[in-house]
């Protein structure tokens, strides 16, 4: 049985990288006494696949994972029991039975949606519902992205679906791809933003928050985003 568990990760654990958190939850399923199935072979592991390894220092409301188990009573009982052994920062919030074509969490990762605050002293002056909407409106958003190994340039403006300002919260939203083919850091996004208004990023003034992580239920011309999790049912 495939099972996608939704997760959500804040405080302190934002600096806990993808490999340390992996390792905490094979320990905390083992802790919970869930069934879960193990690989063949020499070296036995635990079956269990991430979507979209989260960037250091970024929180989440929207972390997936997918594991198979042996065995289940119901969804509501996973989560009792694993959130029972969670650590304050982490907490489960969904464990949905997934059908058995349906494809890996990573695979399955088309964009992701981003809150994106600011600290205190380092909220631009430049930016307001105005600057956020002219920003978007561009029939282009050229930028320059950099690897370890190479620099390219290329149009964001295509892996951007939605960008606004939130007056209320002073806060920017955005949802942008986050496909392996894609893959677009809000950073980046931010970047641009303060390149047009002629300002300089700190990116330490950034407190960044992936709310969710879709996949695209529609075709690659008609883009149809769904949370991960659209694709599985509660199980009882």
């Amino acid at each position: 049985m495939k099972i996608r568990v939704k997760f959500s990760k804040h405080g302190v654990l934002k600096f806990i990288g993808h490999l340390d958190v992996m390792r905490y939850f094979q320990k905390a399923i083992r802790r919970a006494g869930i069934d879960i199935a193990y690989s063949a072979g020499f070296s036995p592991h635990q079956i269990m696949s991430f979507a979209a390894p989260l960037g250091v220092g970024f929180e989440s409301n929207g972390e997936y994972m997918d594991i198979e188990v042996n065995s289940l009573t119901s969804s509501k009982e996973f989560i009792d029991a694993l959130n029972a052994q969670m650590v304050d920062g982490i907490q489960i919030l969904e464990a949905r039975l997934l059908p058995d074509n349906a494809g890996n969490a990573m695979a399955s990762v088309a964009a992701a949606k981003y809150t994106i605050a600011f600290r205190d002293g380092y909220f631009p002056s430049f930016l307001s519902g105005q600057t956020v909407a002219s920003f978007y409106a561009q029939p282009e958003i050229i930028v320059t992205k950099k690897t370890k190994k190479s620099e390219s340039t290329f149009d964001m403006k295509p892996y951007i679906f939605e960008c606004s300002y939130n007056e209320a919260s002073a806060s920017i939203s955005m949802t942008v791809d986050a496909s392996s083919s894609g893959n677009i850091k809000p950073s980046l996004v931010i970047k641009a933003l303060y390149e047009m208004n002629h300002a300089e990023l700190d990116e330490f003034g950034l407190l960044i928050t992936r709310e969710e992580t879709y996949t695209n239920v529609g075709t690659e011309e008609a883009v149809q985003l769904k949370p991960l999790g659209f694709v599985g049912s509660d199980y009882s």
